[in-house]
C-alpha cells in the first residue's frame, strides 16, 4: 500500500524555502565565528527534536541497521561542512553572491541522482530548472567583486553547494525506508558532534557571546533548520532530490529582501530580473515533476 502525504509536499517545500531564506541574514547579524554559529545551529536543532524522537520513536532508532546509521552520519558530516563553508563565505562576499552560488546545488544533485539513482527528469522540468539557474546567475552577476577576498567567498560558497548536494542525495536514498525522526536524530546529532570537535580542534570559543547571538543561534535552529531543512527531509520521501534542490533556488530572493530591509543591501535591476526567471523556472519545474509515493510512514 502506498502512503499518501498528510500535506502537499510542494506546499511544504515553499514553507521550507521561506524559512531558510532567513539563514544568511541571521548569520550576518551574528558577531560569533562561523564555526560557532554552525555548531549552535545544529546542536540546538538536535536538542529541540531529540526528546520527541526518544519518547515517541525510540523503536525506529533501535531498528536502524548500522549501515543506515553510518549513512545518516555521513549525511550529517556533509551538512556540518556545508554550514561552516557557507557561513564563512558570507563573511567574505555579499549575501546575494553567496546565496546565489550556493544554490547552484541542482547541477550537482542532478548529476548525482543520475549516477547513483538513475533518476531522470522530464525535458520541461529540466527547462524550468535551467531557467531558475539562469535567474540565479543574473542575480549573482550584478554583485560579483573582482578581488581576492570576494573570490575566496565565492569559492567557499561553491564548495558549500557541493556539500549540501551530498546531504540531499543521501537523504533521498534513506528517506525511502527510514522514518524522518530516526533520520534527523542521527543526521543532526552527527553534525553537532562533528562541529563540536571542530571547535575544540580549531580553538573556537563556545562562550561568551551577547544575548543577541544566542537568539540568532536559536532562530537558525528553530526557523531555518526545523522548519526548513527538516521539512525538506520529510519532502524527500515523496519527491526527487532535484525537485527540492531546484526549489531552494527561491532562497536568494527572500535573502535579498531581508538584506534590503535589515542591512540596506538593496537589489539591483539585474537581481529583480533574475528573481522573475527563478520563480518562472520554479513554476515550470514543479509543475512537471511528479510526486513520488513510498511504502513506509
Amino acid at each position: 500500500m502506498h502512503e499518501k502525504p498528510i500535506v502537499n509536499p510542494y506546499l511544504a517545500v515553499l514553507v521550507g524555502v521561506f524559512a531558510i531564506s532567513f539563514s544568511a541574514l541571521f548569520v550576518r547579524l551574528s558577531t560569533a565565528p562561523s564555526m560557532a554559529i554552525a555548531t549552535y545551529r545544529l546542536l540546538f536543532t538536535f536538542l529541540l527534536l531529540a526528546p520527541f524522537t526518544l519518547l515517541r520513536h525510540r523503536q525506529d532508532l533501535l531498528s536502524l541497521s548500522w549501515r543506515d546509521r553510518g549513512l545518516a552520519a555521513a549525511s550529517g558530516v556533509c551538512l556540518a561542512l556545508h554550514f561552516v563553508t557557507w557561513f564563512t563565505s558570507l563573511r567574505y562576499t555579499s549575501i546575494a553572491s553567496s546565496v546565489v552560488i550556493v544554490t547552484t546545488q541542482p547541477v550537482f544533485v542532478v548529476i548525482g541522482s543520475w549516477i547513483f539513482f538513475r533518476e531522470r527528469v522530464s525535458r520541461l522540468a529540466m527547462l524550468g530548472g535551467a531557467l531558475a539557474l539562469f535567474g540565479s546567475f543574473i542575480i549573482g552577476a550584478s554583485d560579483f567583486q573582482l578581488d581576492l577576498r570576494a573570490f575566496q567567498g565565492d569559492l567557499l560558497a561553491l564548495v558549500a553547494a557541493v556539500l549540501v548536494s551530498g546531504y540531499l542525495l543521501i537523504g533521498r536514498r534513506m528517506r525511502s525506508s527510514v522514518t524522518l525522526p530516526a533520520y534527523t536524530f542521527f543526521t543532526y546529532g552527527s553534525s553537532a558532534v562533528v562541529l563540536i570537535i571542530g571547535c575544540f580542534l580549531g580553538g573556537t570559543p563556545f562562550y561568551p557571546y551577547p544575548a543577541t547571538d544566542w537568539l540568532l543561534f536559536f532562530g537558525l535552529a528553530l526557523v531555518c533548520t526545523v522548519l526548513g531543512h527538516t521539512l525538506f527531509n520529510w519532502v524527500l520521501r515523496y519527491v526527487q532530490a532535484s525537485v527540492v534542490s531546484v526549489s531552494v533556488l527561491g532562497e536568494p530572493l527572500g535573502a535579498i529582501v531581508w538584506a534590503s530591509v535589515f542591512l540596506h543591501e538593496y537589489p539591483t535591476l539585474r537581481q529583480t530580473v533574475g528573481a522573475c526567471f527563478i520563480f518562472g523556472g520554479l513554476f515550470v519545474f514543479t509543475r512537471f515533476s511528479a510526486v513520488k509515493s513510498v511504502n513506509r510512514g
